[in-house]
């Protein structure tokens, strides 16, 4: 993929911790109920810890009770790309950052009580908070 943000691999380790890229780069994961911003009720912007691109609003932020912050949608249709992650042995969607092609988690469509029915489930290590 082509992406506005291209930085080389030691430019990504030398940016962020080691657990950042395990997340952002190696598609990881963080454990359920373990993120700072799972319980943020603030007003304000969510935005890729790789580059700084905005992905969501706190709008759209709901509680899903399923251990990560949710989203029920992104702030345009380009902010995010969506993938197909067929890893574990069952068919996941995968949410990147459209700009650097971080990876963020990943979306549901199990949501029926947003406007959308999507549960777009981030790692808060893959996300930065700017109140607003």
């Amino acid at each position: 993929m082509n992406y506005s943000v291209n930085k080389n691999d030691d430019e990504w380790r030398e940016q962020l911790s080691d657990f950042e890229y395990h997340v952002l780069r190696e598609a990881g994961t963080e454990l359920p109920f373990t993120g700072e911003l799972l319980n943020e009720e603030r007003t304000g912007v969510y935005s890729c810890k790789g580059c700084g691109a905005e992905l969501f609003r706190s709008t759209t932020k709901f509680d899903s009770h399923c251990g990560w912050p949710s989203f029920y949608e992104p702030k345009a249709g380009d902010a995010v790309e969506l993938l197909d992650d067929d890893s574990l042995g069952h068919h996941r969607v995968e949410v990147r950052c459209a700009a650097c092609g971080c990876h963020l988690g990943h979306v549901f469509e199990d949501a029926p009580q947003t406007p959308t029915g999507d549960r777009y489930c981030i790692n808060s290590v893959s996300i930065s908070f700017t109140e607003q």
